[in-house]
């Protein structure tokens, strides 16, 4: 399968850009050094240039296409890029050997362009290679060639879009990553959950559980290959933890009454929850290894929803101790907590951003689920997206981009989307049928 595959296994004789073209690597795009700037206010996305891959062997242009176009696909639903239409080209094939004839770029004002080639190897590997250009310049910004399964094509293509970005806004990518999420079928007051896996563009869907049980609040592990969920089968609801490769499944501690909302640490050692006790509950911490668990809360509250920091010192969670859900920050160790939320209606579903500079959580008001987020101090406060049903942001591996479900109400069901934090770009991701509970993994290894 595609994803079994490491990211060191799939760039086996990586090249950067000066060994490719054995000429110089110019750092800038124009005259002086640029990178995409992207402001709060109104922001024009940069043209780029994607034509189709070349077929470097006889089979394999139906691929070169493929991987040009899923390319083109990220960069546009980034919001960053705009992707020039191909019909536009007076150009259509580009020899990835030669310097491009740079003008006819410039006549249909692409700023930087992509060329690439596809090529099958004697022993049915598929080498794929591809190079940046700025247009303004003509200096080629990077290039790297890759060499993988040929099943793995679109894989390459993530990766290649993540180059891109990184080389052109100087901030890591995104799109080498995937979701895991709650899949929903079936009439409303009998919906089948399943625990599904995609990559972050929607492709790929794979079934993790059968649906015998209802499943909730999937989170990832930091290696990408664990996530822990709750399930309520026949007994009390469990916390699980699930092996996304073998299949293997085992109950997170043993606690006699209903956990719920677990989460990673950013090592992977630990699993933050909230456990219910009578009408209250409180945040405990469960080391996977020891099997030893700490108490962080004892409040007559329900707190609930607890998300690590990116260093792993501080955690944040939502909280009625204050009379209604708000959010508040303390020590991954415990003690007294600080109340960052007080704007109007009630604050939930917190979860830190992976650079630590945001925190996303649900608002809800006037009968209004927005999507926002604030700095880890309560300041900053800016609402992303707002209507009738938002919940359940979660982070892109580098905080650029959140996505949230979105629930119509009425006999329709729900759907995911994504918004940048700029609150510009909102793009809804294509699923099999309903969709909730994402939660977006780190980039892959």
């Amino acid at each position: 399968m595609p994803f079994r595959l490491s990211r060191r296994q799939l760039i086996s004789g990586m090249a950067s850009a000066g060994v490719l073209m054995g000429g110089q690597v110019n750092n800038a795009f124009g005259q002086a050094p640029k990178r995409i700037i992207v402001p709060e206010g109104e922001f024009t996305p940069l043209p780029i240039a994607i034509p189709n891959f070349v077929a470097g062997t006889p089979g394999d242009a139906e691929v070169g296409v493929g991987v040009a176009q899923v390319i083109t696909n990220n960069l546009k639903r980034s919001g960053l890029f705009a992707p020039i239409d191909r019909a536009a080209y007076i150009e259509k094939t580009v020899n990835i050997d030669a310097a491009p004839n740079f003008q006819n770029w410039k006549t249909i004002n692409a700023q930087a362009l992509v060329t690439g080639r596809m090529t099958r190897q004697g022993d049915g590997r598929l080498k794929a290679e591809f190079r940046l250009w700025d247009v303004n310049t003509g200096q080629q910004l990077t290039g790297q060639q890759y060499f993988t399964a040929p099943d793995n094509w679109r894989r390459i293509a993530h990766i290649i879009s993540d180059a891109i970005y990184q080389r052109l806004t100087g901030e890591t990518g995104y799109f080498d990553s995937r979701v895991v999420f709650v899949d929903e079928s079936g009439p409303k007051d009998r919906r089948v959950k399943r625990l599904a896996i995609m990559d972050q563009d929607g492709a790929n869907v794979r079934y993790l559980t059968r649906g015998d049980d209802l499943v909730i609040t999937p989170r990832f592990s930091p290696s990408t290959q664990e996530i822990t969920y709750m399930a309520f089968g026949q007994r009390e609801p469990r916390v699980f933890l699930l092996n996304i490769e073998t299949g293997q499944r085992e109950i997170v501690g043993n606690f006699p009454n209903m956990t719920f909302a677990p989460r990673f640490s950013p090592d992977g050692q630990r699993v933050i929850m909230s456990l219910q006790q009578g009408s209250n509950s409180n945040l405990y911490v469960l080391d996977l290894r020891s099997k030893a668990t700490t108490r962080l809360t004892d409040s007559a509250a329900i707190d609930t929803a607890p998300t690590y920091s990116p260093d792993g010192t501080r955690i944040c969670f939502e909280s009625d101790r204050g009379g209604r859900q708000q959010i508040y920050v303390m020590s991954a160790s415990g003690g007294a907590a600080q109340r960052i939320s007080f704007g109007e209606g009630s604050y939930s579903t917190p979860v830190w951003s992976p650079r630590g500079d945001n925190i996303a959580f649900t608002k809800q008001t006037k009968g209004s689920f927005a999507i926002g987020i604030m700095k880890p101090d309560g300041s900053g406060e800016r609402i992303l997206t707002s209507g009738f049903h938002n919940e359940g942001p979660t982070f892109a591996p580098n905080g650029r981009v959140i996505m949230f479900f979105r629930d119509p109400g009425g006999n329709a069901g729900p759907s995911l989307f994504t918004v940048d934090i700029t609150g510009r770009n909102e793009q809804r991701v294509p699923t099999p049928g309903f969709a909730s509970d994402p939660a977006w993994s780190p980039l892959l290894s």
